[in-house]
């Protein structure tokens, strides 16, 4: 199976730059995975498509304002920090621009002194080690110096950090939004769940090799970013409970269905727990857990578009891609929505 297998021509005027006023505004595009028959609707539609007794899996990880400007200590040059995962209490793994300089020892100082960070060690593809000194909360610290870490396709900066969150977002840790929960609103979810549709949540922390190209040519060399999961023994059960009456469950997202599909075992039992996955899905993969799935259209060749070609198949799915560029879909985070029911 080739990269190029998964290249569809995209429209750079077609990634959207900001978004939407009205989340739930956003275009919706159902793909039938029965016949790959395609409609045209808006996302506050999704309630038709939604039955009693489904089950809608939320992922409600929160992005931190993981972009950090600083300079060298010893040379007042600019460095920009990129906090990746925490590896310890104040030792964090990171990517740095430019990095060739930034070697162990190197005293990086952000904000004026309120916080500086030195740079321990050099670890894989290059990203550094750093141990961060600080007074006070971390987290105070870095709500007051950092910036949202957008992808590197949207070229300007958001005015509202809110709106590069879910509605949902609780539990901090991502550097990148799960951004088909962009589309709920409050009111959206409320008559959701009137509806007699169950909501459960997981916690993926979405990592930024979600934006990494696939560099090897044939998909099956590809190693997958690792990144920590944790799923609720209230929310396992809900979630095997729909599957033991008959209800779907739907995912939201690309990330709560790789953290279902990493925790659930060969019996589609889902296990209540916590780890880091690196599971990588694409065409052949047998879903253990997952029926439908709520996404945003993603990058040519990513391993995003594989794993819904995994579930809808790469034909009907690039047929689908080729609908929305015809009907000029806004693209990628802050784009329109598609529902593979």
């Amino acid at each position: 199976m080739n990269v190029k297998d998964f290249y569809f021509d995209l429209p750079q005027e077609l990634i959207a730059q900001d978004p939407l006023e009205d989340r739930a505004s956003s275009r919706l595009l159902v793909l039938h995975l029965e016949n790959g028959e395609l409609e045209h609707r808006t996302f506050r539609d999704i309630t038709e498509y939604l039955h009693p007794g489904d089950c809608l899996v939320i992922n409600d990880t929160k992005v931190i304002p993981a972009r950090l400007l600083g300079v060298r200590e010893e040379t007042g040059a600019k460095i920009e920090v990129l906090l990746l995962k925490r590896r310890e209490k104040d030792i964090w793994e990171t990517l740095v621009k430019p990095g060739r300089k930034c070697r162990p020892g190197t005293e990086v100082v952000f904000g004026e002194g309120l916080l500086r960070g030195t740079v321990l060690d050099v670890v894989d593809e290059g990203n550094r080690l750093f141990r961060f000194r600080y007074e006070g909360i971390f987290e105070e610290v870095l709500d007051q110096l950092g910036q949202m870490p957008l992808p590197p396709y949207i070229t300007h900066e958001l005015k509202d950090k809110n709106r590069y969150q879910t509605v949902y977002a609780c539990h901090e840790g991502s550097a990148a939004a799960p951004t088909a929960g962009l589309h709920f609103t409050e009111e959206l979810l409320e008559k959701i769940q009137d509806m007699g549709v169950k909501i459960a949540r997981v916690t993926l922390h979405v990592g930024l090799g979600t934006f990494r190209p696939v560099k090897a040519e044939n998909v099956l060399e590809h190693h997958m970013h690792s990144e920590f999961y944790e799923i609720g023994e209230a929310e396992a059960e809900k979630i095997n409970q729909t599957k033991a009456s008959g209800g779907r469950v739907i995912c939201v997202g690309t990330t709560s269905c790789r953290t279902l599909e990493s925790a659930a075992g060969e019996d589609g039992i889902l296990r209540a727990g916590s780890g880091w996955t690196e599971i990588f899905i694409y065409p052949g993969y047998r879903f253990k857990i997952l029926d439908c799935l709520i996404t945003n259209f993603h990058l040519p060749e990513s391993t995003l578009v594989m794993l819904v070609s995994a579930l809808a198949g790469r034909e009907n799915v690039l047929h689908a891609y080729e609908e929305a560029i015809r009907e000029k879909y806004r693209f990628f985070s802050f784009g329109d929505a598609m529902f593979l029911y």
